[in-house]
């Protein structure tokens, strides 16, 4: 998980193209993740208790990184139509 900025208003807006950047990469790195999770299931190298308790932690953490894509975009968009 990307370090998160406590207040965006106080970060420049190259530091909020840099975070929204670093989430793109964590939700990349999330499914794949997934991906490999599946596969090892698939392959029953892993229980479906393991699957399934990794599965949750992999499902919130990618909600958190769509929740915090949503706010860097608001935040982009509002900052450039302020400039305008």
């Amino acid at each position: 998980m990307p370090n998160w900025p406590d207040d965006l208003s106080r970060c420049t807006l190259d530091e909020i193209f840099t975070s929204e950047i670093d989430n793109r990469a964590w939700y990349k790195d999330l499914r794949l993740q997934n991906t490999a999770l599946v596969n090892n299931r698939i392959a029953k190298n892993i229980s479906q208790d393991e699957y399934a308790s990794t599965r949750r932690q992999t499902t919130e953490a990618a909600a958190e990184c769509k929740r915090r894509g949503s706010i860097l975009v608001r935040e982009i968009t509002r900052r450039e139509l302020a400039n305008h």
